[in-house]
């Protein structure tokens, strides 16, 4: 296992939690839930490949929610509610005795990004990827369901299953994801008292397990300008207003944020990851547009981030004679994993895959909108290693050639049931 100091304290303390466990017992559940496990892994890779070759933008997932309905209905579960936040689905499994309800989540929604990597259940629609392991999560999650159905009589309370959509950013002018789910209840009738999630990592080799504590994900501002000049003929600048060299200098000018606007020990990144304009190679054209985002993990970096953008867009543009127009939206804010309930889980983390196979990772700076349920209620989000240089599994996530070693799904499946169950079996016994 891997520690930095101001952890030592809370991986020891998990540790002892781990060591107090009866070891008969605790080695019987376990061994129990892996033969489970294994007895669903090639369903859970069959769901896991239907539904990459069938991959479906953000609030457009209807098959892949009829399909999470359908498997669920199959095997059982009758409570269920289809069509929260658009696509959404969710669902319990009740213990066999009374206690708290503890939810575990999973993302459904794909990206726009073309497929190349050759697999036989590529992506049939053009255009249209799962190059962020979405299809792993549903169906990781669906293979814990039927292992959690299969062991409900040990289980001391509720597991709510979240299927969640539009996990990528909605579209624009729409509204959806976890934002969206939590406004439509989702942590209530029965409410939730903690919830877990889990992502894919090509930095991680399968059968590790990557977790930290506090902000694990940066917060994330999406920001979308449009340069408006004047049009003129290429070969007479003068007589126009060039949007093209404006954005440009825009583009330069948006990289002091983080070089000279904020604290250089405070993580910041701001990238610009669409440029788009202009009609013929002799026409300056009237509008540019730019799109990208701004990552931070600070409260007070992330408001100070937003107001040098502001600033720097609208005085560069005015310096140039252009103008712009300027839509800046919040996808999410900072994914905190609170220390408490991370502390409570590493036994579950290390009887899943063995405390050498458990890695402290530093924060980082991509997003996930998990972070909207963790402002509710206590959450825990951690990392699944499905880097595996044999097969292929070496490209990093939102590229065309990502994909995963499927030898990690059940590694996933078997860590989600036991988060949960333990989670709920320890509240049982503090009662």
């Amino acid at each position: 296992m891997q520690t930095t100091p101001g952890s030592f304290l809370a991986v020891a303390a998990a540790l002892a939690c781990l060591q107090a466990v009866p070891p008969a017992e605790a080695d019987e559940m376990v061994s129990r839930i892996v033969a489970l496990t294994e007895s669903v892994t090639p369903q859970v890779v069959a769901w896991r490949r239907d539904i990459h070759a069938h991959p479906e933008l953000s609030n457009r997932e209807e098959r892949t929610a009829r399909v999470v309905a359908e498997s669920l209905r199959a095997m059982g579960i009758e409570e269920m509610q289809t069509g929260v936040a658009h696509h959404g689905v969710v669902a319990l499994v009740r213990g066999g005795r009374p206690g708290p309800v503890v939810a575990l989540r999973a993302d459904m929604d794909a990206l726009p990004i073309q497929e190349e990597t050759g697999l036989p259940f590529a992506s049939k629609h053009d255009g249209v990827m799962h190059a962020c392991g979405h299809d792993a999560h549903t169906a990781m999650l669906l293979g814990a369901a039927q292992v959690l159905l299969e062991i409900r009589d040990a289980i001391p309370g509720t597991v709510k299953l979240i299927f969640q959509p539009a996990e990528e950013g909605v579209p624009p002018g729409e509204e959806g994801g976890a934002r969206m789910m939590v406004a439509e209840g989702v942590l209530e009738e029965p409410d939730v008292s903690a919830i877990f999630g889990m992502h894919v990592s090509p930095d991680l080799e399968t059968g590790t397990l990557g977790y930290g504590f506090g902000g694990v994900l940066a917060a994330v501002d999406r920001f979308q300008i449009t340069v408006v000049g004047q049009q003129s003929h290429g070969a007479y600048p003068w007589q126009g207003v060039d949007p093209i060299v404006t954005a440009a200098q825009i583009v330069t000018a948006l990289q002091t944020i983080t070089s000279r606007k904020v604290d250089a020990r405070e993580p910041v990144v701001v990238s610009v990851g669409i440029v788009r304009g202009g009609t013929a190679w002799n026409i300056i054209p009237e509008r540019v547009f730019l799109e990208g985002t701004i990552r931070t993990h600070d409260a007070e970096v992330r408001r100070r981030a937003a107001a040098e953008f502001h600033r720097l867009v609208e005085m560069t543009a005015a310096a140039h004679g252009a103008s712009v127009e300027v839509e800046f939206s919040d996808y999410g804010p900072a994914v905190w994993n609170d220390p408490e309930l991370g502390r409570r889980s590493l036994p579950s983390l290390a009887r899943s895959v063995g405390e050498e196979n458990l890695v402290e990772m530093a924060p980082r700076m991509g997003g996930e909108d998990f972070a909207y349920y963790a402002q509710e209620v206590p959450g825990f989000f951690i990392s699944l290693g499905v880097r595996n240089e044999e097969v292929g599994a070496v490209y990093p996530l939102h590229t065309p050639k990502f994909t995963i070693d499927e030898e990690a799904l059940p590694v996933g499946v078997r860590t989600l049931v036991l988060m949960a169950l333990d989670y709920l079996q320890a509240a049982e016994e503090e009662r």
